[in-house]
C-alpha cells in the first residue's frame, strides 16, 4: 500500500533491516483466525457500501471466515470513534475498520468532521491497544471518492482490511506491554 510506485517499499527492504538489527518484527496480513469488526457511516453510503464491499472481498482472501466479522451502522464518520472504540475495548475483536466518506464541501464541514474522525479513531486504537484502521475516504469530489472505492486490490476498503490483519498479526508477535 502506498500513494506512489516511486513512494513504495522495496521487495526485500524488510528482510535487509532485519539482517542489520537483532530483532526485527512484521505482521504478514494473515488472518490466523482474526475476529474483525467494521464500523461503517451511512453519510455518503454509496461510497461505504462499495468501501465494505472491498474489505468483505479483502478479509476473505485473507482468511477470515465471514462468521468472524461484525458490521456497526452509525449515522456519518464524525461518529465513528465512539463505535470503534466500544468495539475495539470489548475483548470480542483483534481488529476494527472504519469506513466513511468525507468529501469537501463549500463549507469548513470537511476540516472539522474528518480531523475529529481521524483523531479520535487514533485515540481509539491508543486507549484499547487493539488495531483501529482509518478507512475513510477524504476526498475533495464525488468522482475521487468513487475512484478509490472501485473493485478489485486498489479498493480503499480492501487495503483497510490487508492493513487490519497485518497490524493484529503483528501486535500479536510484539512483547506485552508493562502495566
Amino acid at each position: 500500500m502506498t500513494s506512489s510506485d516511486a513512494t513504495a517499499l522495496s521487495a526485500d527492504a524488510v528482510d535487509a533491516a532485519a539482517a542489520k538489527v537483532g530483532t526485527s518484527y512484521d505482521g504478514d496480513g494473515r488472518a490466523g483466525g482474526g475476529r474483525v469488526a467494521v464500523v461503517c457511516a451511512k453519510f455518503n453510503g454509496g461510497i461505504t457500501e462499495r468501501l465494505l464491499d472491498g474489505v468483505l472481498v479483502g478479509l476473505e482472501k485473507h482468511g477470515v471466515a465471514p462468521g468472524s466479522v461484525s458490521v456497526a451502522w452509525v449515522p456519518g464518520a464524525f461518529e465513528l470513534p465512539l463505535a470503534a472504540l466500544r468495539l475495539a475495548g470489548s475483548g470480542d475483536v483483534d481488529a476494527v475498520i472504519a469506513l466513511g466518506a468525507v468529501i469537501r464541501g463549500e463549507t469548513a464541514h470537511f476540516d472539522f468532521v474528518a480531523g475529529q474522525c481521524a483523531s479520535g479513531l487514533q485515540r481509539a486504537a491508543l486507549d484499547t491497544g487493539v488495531p483501529v484502521v482509518f478507512g475513510v475516504l477524504t476526498t475533495d469530489t464525488v468522482e475521487q471518492a468513487l475512484a478509490r472505492s472501485g473493485e478489485g486490490d486498489t479498493n480503499k476498503g480492501y487495503e483497510a482490511a490487508r492493513s487490519a490483519l497485518e497490524m493484529a498479526n503483528l501486535l500479536g508477535k510484539l512483547p506485552a506491554p508493562v502495566r
